[in-house]
């Protein structure tokens, strides 16, 4: 893992590549960005728009994952395909060149096997692994697989104008910057001179901080039962209900909701949102039935990415949501 390997040292040519976020973030973060090894399956919209933050972020390498061919809808939202010559080809693979050529620094590969075949061992030689597009079997597994070898774990997907975020990241230390300001002795004037000298001797100080995350699948399974649960309900987006209800409709019919089926897939959608909610024990009203139009569209994943595998704030909060109305909420 990232902690365990030897930083090094970066680069004049580095330097000047990433003085920005150098200046963001510090030297000593974007070491650790570039000693890190990342997997991201599904190269769709979302898988594009997060390989190219993490490229540009200057991760050591990066591995773009997926076994399925273009289609006529990823080449137009999909910014990574070439929009002409690329139907029937992987998509990893069509993804490829433009990917490399937005930071030759960064080790870009493609891997075109199917995520759900791949050995845990696969998993070992990465510090994080970033999926899109699959099924909820396969992200309970190689969650349990992540947690289990420390590996950083995330998944997100979008879905019409639905999309959701989920990161583990086990037991994880980082900083914080605190601001620390010094104390006024009794005796002194409170004059323009002595706030001068307060803003002057004003310290700011790294806090090294732990959080431990909780597993993909416990964070789908809460006993809504409990009181601690019932309480925190009322502050629980509805878009953590869809969620579970896109998943399901996934494993069901093998894809997402489509327009051009969207007599059949919205029948579905309601029947598995009543199914699930009565075998939760919640109210059908925290999901209400118009919810299926909007499901008929990744900046936030590629920022929390970096940011944990630089080691520098990360919150606590592990599901984030996203509707047409709301903007990224933490559930």
């Amino acid at each position: 893992m990232v902690e365990k390997e030897e930083v090094g040292t970066i680069s004049e040519e580095e330097a000047a590549q990433y003085d920005r976020q150098i200046r963001l973030w510090g030297l000593e973060a974007q070491k650790r960005l570039r000693a890190s090894r990342v997997l991201l399956v599904g190269m769709k919209g979302l898988g594009a728009e997060v390989a190219k933050n993490l490229i540009l972020a200057g991760v050591k390498g990066l591995t773009m994952m997926d076994h399925q061919k273009v289609s006529p809808e990823d080449t137009s939202a999909q910014f990574l395909i070439p929009t002409t010559g690329s139907s029937g080809r992987n998509r990893a693979e069509a993804s490829l060149e433009r990917a490399q050529n937005l930071n030759p620094m960064v080790d870009v590969k493609v891997d075109t096997d199917n995520v759900e075949d791949k050995p845990e061992t696969f998993f070992t030689q990465f510090d994080a692994v970033c999926l899109t597009c699959c099924s909820r079997d396969v992200l309970v597994k190689i969650d349990q697989i992540c947690y289990k070898n420390s590996i950083k774990f995330f998944t997100g997907d979008v879905f019409g104008y639905h999309g959701y975020m989920f990161a583990n990241l086990g037991e994880h230390e980082f900083v914080e910057e605190k601001t620390k300001v010094p104390k006024v002795n009794p005796g002194m004037e409170d004059g323009p001179d002595t706030k001068k000298a307060k803003l002057e001797a004003t310290e700011t100080t790294m806090v090294k901080k732990k959080v431990l995350f909780c597993p993909f699948k416990e964070a789908l399974e809460v006993d809504w039962s409990s009181d601690k649960a019932k309480a925190a309900l009322r502050r629980t987006t509805c878009d953590y209900f869809l969620l579970q209800v896109l998943l399901k409709f996934r494993t069901d019919k093998g894809r997402d909701p489509q327009s051009d089926t969207y007599g059949e897939d919205s029948e579905l959608l309601l029947q598995i949102r009543n199914d699930l909610l009565e075998s939760l024990g919640v109210n059908p009203d925290v999901l209400p039935e118009d919810f299926v139009r909007p499901c008929l569209r990744g900046t936030l994943l590629t920022t929390i990415s970096s940011s944990s595998t630089a080691l520098r704030e990360t919150g606590s909060s592990s599901v984030w949501a996203q509707n047409e109305s709301q903007c990224w909420a933490p559930v």
